[in-house]
């Protein structure tokens, strides 16, 4: 599985406006609605908020994970954003979160979503491509980040 596969330029954004963990969690559902990628944003929002509430999925190193499995999502899809100045996302170190990776799959995905989250977090651990991320001015910088 390839990021090329599930993230486009559309769903990228390398300013996000939210100061809140709620409102960032409806700003990357909305990039996903807007690119049609989810029927019925309130829906996917519930589910997303759903697994939030079990335990959040801020993993810490200024990264955050929201996703969902949901009847209301077309088809496998990543929404890519950044924060420069960080959003209190309740993470596991405590620390603010900069880089946001929202993970859509439709309901009947088996395992899908855990492979996707799998193949960021792999990636994710290393520093230099937080950095390049963090950096990232365009899609291919993003792409970029993963691949070397």
């Amino acid at each position: 599985m390839e990021l090329r596969d599930l993230l486009t330029k559309e769903r990228v954004e390398f300013n996000l406006k939210s100061k809140t963990k709620l409102d960032v969690i409806n700003e990357l559902i909305d990039i996903l609605y807007k690119d049609g990628k989810v029927s019925d944003k309130e829906q996917f929002k519930k589910v997303v908020i759903t697994r939030e509430e079990e335990f959040t999925t801020g993993i810490g190193m200024g990264i955050a994970i929201p996703h969902g499995k949901d009847s209301s999502v077309v088809e496998p899809s990543l929404v890519f954003g950044v924060s420069k100045e960080g959003i209190d996302y309740e993470s596991m170190d405590e620390k603010l979160a900069h880089i946001f990776f929202l993970i859509a799959v439709p309901q009947k995905s088996n395992d899908e979503h855990l492979k996707i989250l799998s193949m960021l977090s792999r990636k994710l651990m290393h520093e230099d491509v937080r950095q390049k991320l963090m950096s990232a001015t365009s899609y291919e910088d993003v792409i970029n980040a993963f691949n070397e």
